[in-house]
């Protein structure tokens, strides 16, 4: 059966531009991976290869030898642009690019056929899902068939001739006709990180932390891999939860939160700084919380660093000056009226799931930031409106228990905020 490897990021990345955070997986489980496959061929992305050692070994092989390549160069990935360019380098024909229609394309791409798709995030429109996996399967089919040229590479430079390796073609028959050979001793990325998954989904922590630092042995440098390894390792409270507080900031101390542009590092760090003050009670640390918030909410204008922001703005003005309190509780309302037009704005039509139904649990969680929003501006009245459906509304209790403890640490604050 003809190969096919795929060329992007994994997980969660962000879109630097504007700020918006991608699932890619979900790009690769619903749209990449399915139209391959429907189209006959065995579809195989980096973090699925079975290797042992250095994995640009096998991905190098895979440029080169697999009958198709798709690239999805969305949020601007420069691991894929870079593979994209050593496919084009190395064969003249049979690859596919594709991105998330928000992408602006450099100068040097633009002149090569790119097919976009809506994402919308956090997941991707039903209906957007089956329209541009019916595209792919037909380009697929299409330069599978047609082995027309589509390098900027080969196409201009005529002359130019595409490297071999001796026995290649064996070697790929061979893989192509038993893919899983040797998988309980080389286990995958993907294989790993599903069962990081699942224990994370059983609260256990210890074992994802385990699992995630093999995996980061493999992809050391993966912005996914460390934040979630930081994720991990703080939430496994051990030796101390102080200690775990510790190590997990100092892994992020890798993606340089002090320069990143990439919001999830940055709510992540905010969240185990402060975490780390209510621990110690150390102010350095509610700072950089603050510092964190506030950058991943100016980046991203999302609602969750906005409402975290606005919270410990008030926190700190509850231990500082008066002329400092005034100032971050005068920003904190600030922030808040910004937080809940966001919400409003979202809010405004269904919040639906990637199989086009309504995300209760999504929904829920916009409409408790919008709910804090209006109670720390000064509108209680409609936010207690508000929050009596929404604890109806609720999908788990704990979700409506948390909301509400919130609540009540916030009015606490603001009973003690100084008069502007």
């Amino acid at each position: 059966m003809p190969a096919c490897f795929v060329v992007m990021g994994f997980g969660k990345k962000t879109d630097y531009p504007t700020g918006r955070v991608l699932d890619l997986d979900k790009s690769y489980k619903y749209i990449i991976k399915p139209a391959a496959e429907a189209a006959g061929y065995v579809c195989i992305r980096a973090d699925e290869i079975q290797h042992s050692g250095n994995i640009n070994v096998p991905m190098y092989q895979q440029l080169l030898n697999a009958d198709v390549v798709i690239a999805d160069v969305s949020t601007y990935n420069a691991n894929a642009f870079y593979e994209l360019g050593v496919r084009h380098a190395l064969k003249p024909y049979t690859t596919i690019t594709i991105a998330e229609d928000k992408l602006v394309f450099p100068f040097d791409v633009r002149q090569i056929a790119i097919r976009t798709y809506h994402h919308l995030g956090e997941g991707i429109d039903f209906g957007e899902v089956e329209r541009m996996r019916g595209e792919l399967q037909k380009a697929i089919k299409a330069v599978g068939a047609q082995a027309a040229c589509d390098s900027p590479v080969y196409t201009f430079m005529k002359d130019l001739q595409p490297p071999a390796i001796a026995k290649a073609e064996a070697e790929r028959a061979a893989l192509a006709a038993n893919p899983s050979a040797d998988a309980a001793a080389r286990p995958t990325v993907r294989a790993l990180m599903d069962q990081v998954e699942a224990a994370f989904e059983r609260s256990d922590f210890i074992t994802a932390k385990s699992l995630l630092t093999i995996v980061r042995s493999m992809m050391p440098n993966d912005v996914f891999v460390i934040q979630k390894l930081a994720l991990a390792a703080y939430r496994s409270k051990l030796p101390t939860p102080v200690d775990a507080l510790n190590e997990a900031c100092q892994m992020l101390e890798a993606l340089e939160p002090r320069t990143s542009t990439d919001a999830e590092t940055l709510g992540l760090y905010g969240a185990i700084r402060k975490r780390l003050w209510e621990a110690t009670q150390a102010s350095p640390h509610l700072d950089k919380a603050i510092w964190a918030h506030e950058k991943g909410f100016y980046l991203r204008n999302d609602h969750y660093n906005g409402i975290n922001l606005a919270y410990l703005l008030n926190l700190r003005a509850s231990i500082s000056s008066a002329r400092e309190a005034i100032a971050d509780t005068v920003v904190a309302e600030r922030v808040r009226r910004r937080v809940s037009a966001i919400c409003e704005e979202l809010l405004r039509t269904p919040i639906r799931d990637d199989q086009g139904k309504i995300d209760r649990e999504q929904t829920f969680w916009v409409r408790a930031s919008l709910i804090e929003a209006l109670f720390g501006a000064g509108e209680a009245v409609r936010a207690n409106e508000l929050r009596a459906s929404v604890v109806a509304d609720a999908p788990e209790q704990w979700m409506a228990d948390t909301m509400n403890e919130q609540l009540a640490n916030l009015q606490a604050l603001l009973a003690a905020a100084p008069a502007a």
